[in-house]
């Protein structure tokens, strides 16, 4: 699909911050961590710098990060919600995260914690830009999940102004609930996915409020949504309070990815994937994603899965 085009960004004068880390970052990993679907139009790396935005209690924030030295990172932000932007900006980047706590000398995770050495877990406290497209990618296959987010994005979302790259958020919960199921179908997305994202973003406020509560008040509040389970939740909550202890069970590679890098089987299940992740606890999430990036990946037997694409159906 071809991104729509935008005019140029009107130039306002940022406000600005500088946040020093408890230790080292990698600052493109680090905010990469949470692009569920690996493809995120409201974040763009460029020449060393990483660009995002997304909405604030208080609108829009456009923001820019600067990597200053190996603690060190500028932060410049744009817009009704700079202030809050930049507020956050220490929990956004991983202040409050402790990776230099995982001590290991697994002879397969030690070597990999070395190597991504400055991949933080930023909590970003902003739970709907991580689950709809989370929903998005229930039982279907990552490219098919990541095509049909961005044709929402381009279809429903919106351009973001300011200086740097073009930026694109997905739909506010209030254009949600101008749409109905069969309006995403053109979209590859079928009526039960739909009517999750419908049934998620017209409970946005809550949703938000329970956030600010807490991870165990939000977690319990999506478990009882319909069509939310444990897979769903584990991904939310790692992004918004930037869990590194979440782990998804239910995923179709993940068990694979942990059970091969850590015993050579080709293939595991949910249950041995946390039996061989509990002596890393409080820290699972954190080797589940440092095998993922660096480990070695399972063999692949047969056909790959086909995109199932329901647009013309």
């Amino acid at each position: 699909m071809t991104e729509p085009s935008v005019g140029e960004p009107s130039a306002t004068q940022p406000s600005r911050r500088v946040v020093r880390l408890p230790g080292p970052i990698a600052l493109r990993r680090t905010l990469r961590r949470t692009a569920i679907l690996g493809f995120d139009p409201a974040q763009r790396a460029v020449d060393g710098e990483v660009h995002c935005a997304f909405r604030t209690e208080d609108g829009v924030a456009r923001v820019r990060y600067a990597q200053r030295g190996e603690r060190e990172v500028e932060v410049e932000a744009w817009g009704p919600g700079a202030a809050r932007a930049l507020e956050a900006a220490p929990a956004h980047l991983g202040a409050d995260d402790a990776p230099e706590t995982l001590v290991t000398d697994h002879p397969v995770v030690a070597p990999l914690a070395e190597r991504y050495r400055g991949l933080r877990f930023g909590r970003t406290g902003r739970p709907m830009e991580h689950l709809v497209p989370v929903i998005i990618g229930q039982k279907v296959t990552g490219k098919g999940a990541s095509r049909s987010f961005k044709e929402l994005v381009f279809r429903y979302g919106e351009p973001v102004p300011g200086p740097g790259p073009k930026l694109w958020l997905m739909p506010a919960p209030e254009r949600f609930r101008e749409l109905a199921y069969y309006d995403f179908h053109p979209l590859g997305i079928e009526r039960k996915r739909a009517q999750i994202l419908l049934t998620v973003t017209r409970r946005a406020k809550r949703i938000e409020r329970l956030a600010r509560e807490g991870q165990e008040a939000l977690e319990r509040q999506l478990m009882a949504l319909p069509g939310i389970g444990p897979w769903t939740t584990a991904h939310v909550s790692g992004a918004v309070f930037g869990d590194a202890d979440a782990v998804p069970v239910g995923d179709y590679h993940l068990p694979n990815v942990v059970v091969h890098a850590l015993t050579g089987r080709a293939r595991g299940d949910d249950d041995e994937m946390l039996a061989l992740l509990e002596p890393f606890r409080p820290h699972r999430g954190r080797v589940l994603l440092l095998l993922a990036m660096g480990g070695a990946p399972p063999p692949k037997f047969g056909p790959r899965s086909k995109v199932r694409d329901i647009r013309g159906s």
